[in-house]
């Protein structure tokens, strides 16, 4: 399959067998508009639509990509989803088809290097998970003991939280150094202050399509037709905030001062041809958590990479690179799991994987790891430069692609520089 609307290069994020959603704007377009990105270009849905492009696919009032945001089109079904990706690919692969004739590119696309992106979603609700195995016995390890690494339930049940919702923002969404309460010495009371072990955490989340009813819990195979798409998810981390906090209800200030997802939304279907076994899980899930369809592999082969560029030099330096596969919660059973006492997921949900790590120290998926707990200095390429933590006007960016032959499914950036927090003079 080769685009022949656009040129499309073979290491771009953005291939024929992407096709990502995205919410954009230009200076000549500045409501947002609905977009799907292929190689250097963005396409434009409405206007798209408005040439019958879609006119034919049962079930979708193309007024949908008329839309600020993508709940309504995230409400639909995959069946729809799907017949709208043929019909693009038709569209982009074919000289000769009907509505290639009647227009040209400007009339339906724009060069990406001319737009701004903006939130996919509307997030109603927002949960994080801590589903990689790796990264919760490193923890563990750390705090509690080798012998206590990993809480009893861990290995029984998706552990997660609930989030804050109003602060996730979009790749490029500059934050503040959040405030708190910590305590650095554990024989003193605690200070408040700028946090000064903030950190960042590699992740991915799903976005939620159509969802379910209060009451209605989905199995593990209704879950997978339930996701929408898959974006990166950097979950900073204000360790030190969190640490005196998070006893008994778990995080909450060392979290919710902002998450940053990346603009696109890479579909289940793209993701399809990559599914890998994920770890085999031991002991054996509880029966609501496993999968009665044939197709068991509920991993996805997704390279992950992080890099930062410290305010002392103007280059990025790498940090991890890890990879979805690692993870020991699969998606479908993250979302099965949270519906399971019936609780009703709306479209466009968020829902973060927790840190991914692996059992290189490569692939360890937060500085906390990669310093373990500020212990070790991370030197930063050949430079003089070291970390243990994120400091001020420093930029982590995620990326992530799958690699097929000859062509990505890429995620692009995730992107986010850390400011000094706010005085507030006390």
């Amino acid at each position: 399959m080769k685009c022949t609307f656009v040129d499309v290069a073979p290491d771009s994020d953005f291939s024929i067998h992407n096709l990502p959603y995205g919410i954009f704007t230009t200076d000549s377009l500045p409501n947002r508009q609905v977009g799907v990105a292929i190689g250097n270009h963005v396409l434009c849905m409405s206007a798209l639509a408005k040439t019958g492009l879609f006119s034919e696919i049962n079930g979708l009032d193309t007024s949908v990509f008329d839309s600020p945001q993508l709940n309504e089109y995230m409400s639909l079904n995959r069946t729809i989803w799907r017949s709208v990706r043929q019909s693009l690919q038709q569209f982009l692969c074919d000289e000769t088809h009907t509505v290639r004739k009647q227009i040209n590119v400007d009339d339906v696309a724009v060069p990406i290097k001319k737009v701004r992106m903006h939130m996919p979603a509307k997030i109603g609700d927002y949960t994080d998970f801590y589903a990689s195995r790796e990264h919760a016995t490193n923890v563990g390890v750390m705090f509690r003991g080798k012998d206590n690494a990993l809480m009893p339930n861990w290995t029984h049940l998706p552990v997660g939280y609930h989030g804050r919702a109003s602060s996730v923002v979009v790749s490029g969404t500059p934050l503040r150094r959040p405030n708190g309460q910590r305590r650095p010495n554990p024989d003193s009371p605690p200070v408040f202050g700028p946090s000064t072990r903030l950190d960042y955490e590699l992740e991915m989340a799903f976005f939620v399509g159509p969802g379910n009813s209060l009451g209605t819990p989905l199995s593990v195979d209704e879950a997978e037709d339930r996701i929408f798409g898959v974006v990166l998810m950097n979950d900073w981390s204000a360790r030190d905030i969190q640490a005196w906090e998070y006893v008994p209800l778990g995080p909450f200030l060392g979290k919710s001062f902002g998450t940053t997802v990346s603009p696109w939304v890479v579909t289940m279907d793209a993701l399809e041809p990559f599914r890998v076994m994920q770890p085999e899980q031991d002991p054996e899930s509880l029966p609501y958590l496993q999968c009665s369809s044939a197709d068991k592999r509920g991993g996805f082969d997704i390279n992950l990479n992080v890099h930062i560029k410290p305010y002392e030099s103007n280059e990025y330096f790498a940090l991890t690179r890890s990879n979805l596969k690692y993870m020991y919660w699969s998606l479908r059973q993250q979302l099965a799991h949270h519906t399971v006492n019936g609780c009703n997921m709306r479209p466009g949900d968020l829902c973060g994987t927790g840190t991914i790590s692996g059992l290189t120290e490569e692939s360890f998926g937060s500085m906390l790891e990669l310093s373990w707990s500020g212990k070790n200095p991370i030197k930063l390429g050949s430079s003089e430069i070291s970390r243990t933590f994120v400091e001020d006007n420093d930029t982590v960016r995620l990326t992530g692609y799958c690699q097929g032959e000859g062509y990505r499914v890429g995620f692009g950036e995730c992107t986010g520089t850390i400011l000094p927090a706010v005085d507030l003079g006390l």
